[in-house]
């Protein structure tokens, strides 16, 4: 009697290590594709929910406000939630809120300060988002310096002191 033995069978497909290169890198990208879509998608669908957060559930007139110093490209930017109904959420409430209803929520309708400010360019922007009466407001608008602005806007972006 002859007894033959035979090798297990195997399966012809190959394991990573002997792939071919070309077929590994073409899943990888595909992958990474797949995976890149998937983020872009997850975070399109916060974005809109982030960008309306501040006036959620906020009644009355309020403004979102940020001032930044330097250029564009500054990281220097302060902001605060300025509520008017009752004042609150900024160091001049009251007085921010007092100017901004004389002028009906127009922040370019403010009065200007009679004060002497230096010819020093220090840039500043202002950004004002937010609701006022019913009315959304969006104000931006850049000034030579921190003098400038407080000379033109009172205390509604007086958010450092």
């Amino acid at each position: 009697m002859t007894y033959t033995t035979s090798k297990p069978h195997t399966p012809k497909t190959r394991s990573a290590e002997t792939r071919p290169l070309k077929t590994r890198t073409r899943k990888a990208t595909a992958l990474r594709s797949a995976l890149l879509a998937t983020a872009l998608v997850l975070l399109a669908g916060q974005a809109p929910a982030r960008a309306t957060a501040p006036h959620h559930g906020v009644r009355g007139d309020w403004l979102y406000l940020t001032v930044t110093r330097g250029d564009s490209r500054s990281s220097d930017t302060r902001g605060t939630l300025l509520l008017c109904d009752p004042p609150e959420g900024h160091a001049h409430a009251a007085e921010a809120c007092a100017e901004l209803a004389a002028a009906d929520g127009d922040i370019d309708a403010l009065p200007p300060r009679s004060v002497f400010c230096p010819m020093i360019y220090a840039p500043v922007t202002a950004h004002a988002r937010g609701e006022w009466k019913g009315r959304p407001v969006d104000y931006s608008r850049t000034f030579s310096n921190a003098c400038s602005l407080a000379a033109r806007t009172g205390h509604v972006f007086a958010l450092d002191s």
